[in-house]
């Protein structure tokens, strides 16, 4: 059994990773557009209409633009809490049918050989969520769009054998960039996003060190750098006796290298 895992794409222009196993292939958000999103899934080999599910985490453009097109094109399923749903039928998404299934944080569901656990997260959205996906002890969880690591997120982390993290903003970038205050504001909140010191924190303080794979996600490309983002976390990494080598820092225009475990 080979799972494979790829980032299609994160941050503000589209968010959507792509996993495969034996039985299903997942999408976790479909943030941009259902032709851009073929071509990146094209690119890595995989077929851009064998979709079987979208795990939908929150309402914002950016994770559910293309959800829509999908549930109307393909014959698919999506996965989206009950607050996220309202919230994008408020918007007009004009979103109905069977292929549409409610789920609650913290209850756990089934999609072929995957076991799916959504748990919430603190973000500025309806009802937002992440999720740990599990095929055969193999664990996959992507956490992007998050304010802070309760201990309910960061349980939720452990055991992982490829980790998604946000690495939004440089705190000294944002700062003295070209955004309003009230968005750093927002951004900087306990309902933002992470930043590179926070992740540095995490790695240093509450990571198992479990992963294989520590995959960087969802960087600003007006307030970070690939770079920036890297070199902190490789420091956190080394300050614990861990492998740089295993991080990887996704793009948003491009998707990354497959990872099989």
């Amino acid at each position: 059994m080979t799972v494979t895992v790829s980032v299609l794409g994160s941050g503000s222009r589209g968010n959507s990773t792509f996993i495969r196993t034996d039985k299903v292939r997942l999408l976790i958000d479909a943030g941009m557009t259902r032709r851009e999103m073929a071509r990146r899934l094209e690119c890595i080999g995989e077929d851009p209409d064998g979709i079987d599910a979208v795990l939908v985490t929150h309402e914002h453009n950016d994770h559910a633009s293309a959800l829509k097109v999908l549930v109307k094109e393909l014959p698919i399923r999506a996965y989206l809490t009950r607050g996220t749903l309202d919230a994008l039928k408020a918007g007009e998404y004009e979103l109905k049918g069977s292929c549409l299934v409610p789920i609650s944080p913290g209850v756990g569901f089934r999609v072929g050989d995957a076991e799916i656990m959504p748990f919430f997260v603190p973000h500025d959205a309806s009802e937002p969520v992440a999720f740990s996906v599990t095929v055969e002890g193999l664990k996959i969880t992507q956490l992007t769009d998050v304010g802070w690591l309760p201990d309910t997120v960061l349980e939720q982390l452990r055991g992982t054998d490829v980790l998604i993290l946000e690495s939004n903003h440089d705190l000294e970038m944002l700062r003295v960039g070209p955004y309003p205050w009230t968005l750093k504001e927002r951004l900087m909140s306990r309902l933002g996003h992470l930043s590179n010191t926070a992740v540095a924190r995490f790695i240093r303080e509450q990571f198992d060190g479990q992963a294989r794979h520590l995959v960087l996600a969802h960087l600003s490309s007006r307030n970070n750098h690939p770079e920036i983002a890297r070199q902190e976390a490789t420091r956190a990494m080394r300050s614990r006796g861990l492998n740089p080598d295993r991080l990887f820092v996704t793009a948003q225009d491009a998707p990354s290298p497959p990872i099989w475990i």
